[in-house]
């Protein structure tokens, strides 16, 4: 019975850039049943590449399992800019909350993380789910390097975009999809089975200074680790957002990984503006009007926008897998 459960788990590859939240969706991921992590791929934003795979393996380090391979990505964006912009001020210099990490021993394989996820889609058809925490890079050299590769991927969960309300990194724009338009416009219109989680969602979802003690007080090896680096964040949403607790965005998309009837979704064609004050922008096509012409919007893929979250479930989920690790 055991095995026959093993089986059933869903095997994911974390594309990420760790990052605060990025640490607790991968220990998140961990501590779920409903998953198998077969490997974390890097990629810049919430740090530079090579601290995201620094970071990726110090994580694995501290989770026990330095036997999953980690894959460096790109440095840059699809169309060869670099990364000019971190978010150091929200998680600190080292992504981590300045918490001074012990470096890590282990190295990323050889391979790039477009290739590892080109390889895993092709050894395990229609079985693995990427989730897409940081830009989406990697994901978009995939799609390059194997046409096929958007048939052969069973699902890529993504967390970005700003449906119907400000971003974050500007009023048009969310951080992710900010890193990279052109790479988000690919993937969203590559025809793979792919869910979107924006920050209209992940707003909804609030750790708050209550929740913040109770994982400090807890036994629990990932809730201690993280109520350590969590100090910079809650400063960061304190003083940017005047609220007493963190959003949780990362958490939220693994979740939709994990469970995806913690959430509602639209389904339809979303498109991104790569130019002009809008740069970043995802717009939503809910696909209720037959447009008379034929535009830069017709016939393209549709994907699943979460629209709703059990917030309170998604919270209480996060802290108690998080203090019983």
């Amino acid at each position: 019975m055991g095995e026959l459960a093993v089986e059933k788990r869903k095997k994911i590859i974390i594309d990420t850039d760790p990052g605060i939240d990025d640490a607790m969706a991968i220990f998140l991921a961990f501590e779920s049943p409903e998953v198998d992590v077969i490997g974390l791929t890097t990629i810049y934003g919430n740090v530079y590449t090579s601290l995201a795979t620094k970071n990726a393996l110090h994580l694995l380090e501290v989770v026990g399992r330095e036997d999953i391979p980690v894959a460096e990505g790109s440095h840059m964006s699809i169309k060869r800019v670099p990364k000019l912009r971190i978010a150091d001020f929200v998680h600190g210099s080292d992504g981590l909350g300045n918490t001074s990490i012990i470096p890590p021993k282990g190295n990323a394989i050889a391979q790039s993380a477009a290739e590892f996820l080109v390889d895993k889609a092709n050894e395990y058809p229609g079985e693995v789910t990427v989730v897409g925490l940081g830009p989406l890079t990697n994901i978009a050299l995939a799609i390059e390097i194997d046409p096929l590769f958007s048939q052969k991927i069973g699902q890529i969960v993504i967390l970005g975009g700003a449906f119907s309300m400000n971003g974050n990194v500007n009023p048009a724009a969310e951080a992710n999809i900010f890193g990279d338009p052109e790479a988000a416009d690919s993937v969203f219109t590559c025809g793979a089975d792919i869910i979107v989680v924006g920050i209209n969602v992940t707003h909804q979802v609030v750790m708050t200074d209550k929740d913040l003690e109770d994982l400090a007080h807890s036994h629990g090896k990932y809730a201690k680790y993280i109520s350590k680096i969590l100090k910079v964040y809650f400063e960061y949403h304190h003083e940017a957002y005047n609220i007493c607790g963190v959003y949780l965005h990362d958490p939220t998309a693994m979740f939709a990984a994990i469970n995806p009837s913690l959430m509602t979704y639209a389904e339809g064609v979303v498109r991104v503006q790569s130019e002009g004050i809008f740069r970043g922008l995802t717009v939503f096509d809910n696909m209720k009007k037959r447009w008379g012409e034929v535009t830069e919007w017709s016939n393209k893929p549709s994907v699943k926008v979460a629209v709703t979250v059990d917030a309170d479930q998604v919270v209480r989920l996060l802290v108690d897998r998080l203090k019983n690790s």
